[in-house]
């Protein structure tokens, strides 16, 4: 009779030890992530992103805005890398790495063919579980994207405009999401 195969459970110290070999590596609960190095498609979608969000963070005094590859530990052991993130103003990052930096106010992740199911799953659960402020889900080709906040069980699906509101005493800010997924970006295109 075979034995059942263990999956291994990795550690924080384990994964940061990996070889910087061009792909993406992140630990949720124990286990290993790996990503290809993402399409152009999914970069361009990025830099968009943050050239949008980046004077709603620096006006309001938000903290920073970040991208992969950024080794975030949430709190929870693990090594996360959401295509975008922002955080508030880190303590002490060179004494701490990336440890230093709190959970994310905003967390985004592009979807690419490779990593759809864990974006949607995996990561958005962890996320989630983290106090991650909002979680928004990029779907280039559907040019759409899914909002989420710590409690919900649904996502919001956002087609025209997305908004983004960390503190109630501030103006959302709203994006248009039909100049944002610019159609060369749309299937194939990457």
């Amino acid at each position: 009779m075979a034995m059942p195969q263990v999956e291994r459970i990795w550690t924080r110290d384990e994964v940061l030890a990996l070889p910087d070999d061009g792909k993406r590596y992140e630990l949720i609960d124990g286990h290993l992530l790996v990503s290809p190095s993402p399409r152009p498609v999914h970069q361009l979608a990025a830099y968009a992103l943050f050239k949008l969000i980046l004077p709603y963070v620096d006006r309001h005094r938000l903290g920073v805005i970040g991208w992969a590859p950024a080794d975030l530990d949430l709190g929870l052991g693990d090594v996360s890398q959401p295509d975008l993130f922002v955080v508030p103003e880190p303590d002490r990052p060179a004494e701490l790495g990336w440890r230093g930096f709190a959970v994310p106010l905003l967390a985004v992740e592009i979807l690419s063919p490779s990593t759809a199911r864990h974006d949607r799953i995996t990561k958005r659960r962890r996320y989630q579980q983290a106090g991650v402020g909002t979680y928004w889900i990029a779907d280039v080709d559907a040019g759409a994207i899914e909002v989420w906040t710590p409690g919900a069980e649904q996502p919001v699906i956002a087609d025209r405009t997305v908004e983004w509101q960390p503190d109630p005493a501030l103006t959302p800010l709203v994006i248009d999401l039909e100049r944002y997924f610019r159609p060369e970006w749309r299937s194939g295109a990457g």
